[in-house]
């Protein structure tokens, strides 16, 4: 059948945007997301949970869902396995001619593994001095419990060399995220009054071009999410100077601020603005809520003592949100912070337990008394190509089935050495429906269309649109089919 090329007005670019709603609910330090369960796993899933990561978070790509890890001698190649005792050291029986690639432990979950060399290819956040520890043809990988390399040194005996749980974490399935609380105030040295605070600062000594010495002062951060943040907090400041790291509500570098991280996942390329809510309950009853009523960023207390109070700012774009509203929010008393006495509750603490380390055992037994509720809108983009394409009048009117034709028929007219031809004279099945029993209607030529193929330039297949139905379609019809291509 010939090809048809789409016009100029049928194909059609555009860019959906979504406004999903995502919902964090932090209770006795655990992290509800979406209001979804921790459903159990049946076959020992880490964390107790058939997805492999702990309530609250999301796994990236759904790998290893209730599979559990099984230390065992195989390896992918099933005619070779792993002899010797346990541990660092362990030799490999030769069976036969050794291939590093086959060399993977067959531990029965997906994990990452790379084979070093000329390219040199590595896990991207492997640094590069424990790159170069690898020899060439060592297999790097992670796991979910331990990282391991093989030595080739005697081929005939490559020898299991242990890694280090350190390294796995950072290489291993499944990848998950969660939002996460920072709670920053000072404790000692420069600027220790809240989340500007320097570590103490270290002299160096430098020559000057005319042989004096200068001494110059080296100061890290303590917070350094805080100082990664200022110039951006700053270049907000003109839509609030509630952003402003110093302005005429304050200067941040001295307070104390709660940061709220979330993570792209959860809102793709921004939080819609206006949408964001955070709740404090206090023994199930509603303590205070914030919201973006301006649209600006400004989190302002809508219920509560303080109604109408600038509790903080959202970074819309980024997905952080700053809290320094200090106020009580009603006369009770709980534990919040390791090493603080007890106090009202106030929008700093706002978050406590999620995946901050703050728990019943560091706080208090009344800990379980509080839960906050985090809920905004997130924005996606999914790009699309609506494409139409068109059966007129006359045309797609053959079909490559072999039922197309009638059976029984002869299909080649002449064959040779020097000469293939096919029967021109076969005959076309009549499928045209007659109203009468054993009685065949007038011949139509008709075709029913099920599925329309995709092309590129080169003539290549690059997708096929399949109909639910097969739709019939006479000589004397048109028909244009809609196909959308999410990319």
């Amino acid at each position: 059948m010939a090809l048809k090329k789409f016009g100029p007005n049928d194909l059609i670019v555009n860019t959906i945007r979504a406004r999903p709603k995502f919902e964090f609910f932090v209770y006795d330090a655990t992290v509800y997301y979406n209001n979804t369960p921790a459903i159990s796993a049946s076959h020992g899933a880490a964390g107790n949970n058939v997805l492999g990561v702990p309530a609250g978070y999301t796994s990236l790509y759904e790998y290893n869902i209730d599979r559990p890890r099984i230390d065992t001698d195989r390896i992918i190649d099933a005619r070779k396995s792993r002899g010797g005792t346990s541990g660092t050291g362990r030799s490999w029986q030769a069976a036969f001619n050794v291939d590093p690639h086959r060399y993977v432990l067959d531990t029965g979950q997906i994990y990452p593994f790379i084979i070093k060399d000329s390219s040199h290819q590595t896990f991207k956040t492997m640094p590069d001095d424990e790159f170069s520890s690898y020899n060439y043809g060592d297999i790097i990988s992670g796991s979910t419990t331990s990282s391991y390399r093989i030595d080739y040194t005697d081929p005939e005996n490559p020898q299991f060399v242990g890694g280090g749980v350190g390294k796995a974490k950072r290489y291993q399935y499944p990848m998950s995220a969660s939002i996460t609380r920072e709670f920053m105030t000072g404790a000692s040295g420069v600027n220790a009054t809240g989340a500007g605070q320097r570590q103490t600062c270290v002299g160096i000594n430098t020559i000057r071009a005319d042989g004096t010495y200068r001494e110059t002062f080296k100061c890290t951060p303590y917070h350094r999410h805080f100082w990664s943040l200022k110039n951006r907090l700053d270049y907000y400041g003109t839509l609030s100077e509630h952003y402003k790291v110093s302005s005429s509500h304050g200067n941040k570098e001295t307070k104390k601020i709660n940061l709220i991280s979330i993570p792209s996942i959860f809102f793709g390329s921004g939080i819609q603005p206006g949408s964001l809510s955070l709740k404090w309950y206090f023994t199930g009853s509603l303590a205070g809520e914030l919201q973006d009523t301006k649209k600006n960023g400004e989190l302002i207390e809508v219920s509560g003592s303080n109604v109408g109070a600038v509790a903080g700012v959202v970074m819309y774009d980024e997905g952080f949100v700053l809290l320094t509203g200090s106020w009580a929010l009603n006369q009770q008393t709980v534990k919040m912070e390791p090493g603080q006495s007890a106090d009202k509750p106030k929008w700093i603490y706002f978050g406590a337990g999620a995946n901050d380390g703050i728990n019943q055992s560091n706080t208090a037994a009344a800990f379980n008394k509080i839960a906050f509720n985090l809920s905004y809108r997130g924005t996606t983009e999914t790009q699309t190509v609506t494409m139409f394409s068109h059966a007129r009048k006359g045309e797609a009117n053959f079909s490559n089935n072999p039922t197309y034709l009638q059976y029984g028929q002869r299909q080649v007219q002449k064959s040779s050495s020097l000469v293939y031809e096919e029967n021109p004279n076969r005959l076309i099945t009549n499928v045209v429906s007659s109203s009468y029993t054993a009685h065949s209607a007038s011949f139509k030529r008709q075709v029913y269309i099920s599925r329309v193929g995709i092309y590129d330039d080169n003539k290549n297949l690059i997708g096929v649109a399949t109909l639910s139905n097969p739709i019939l379609k006479e000589e004397d019809q048109d028909y244009s089919f809609k196909i959308r291509l999410d990319i």
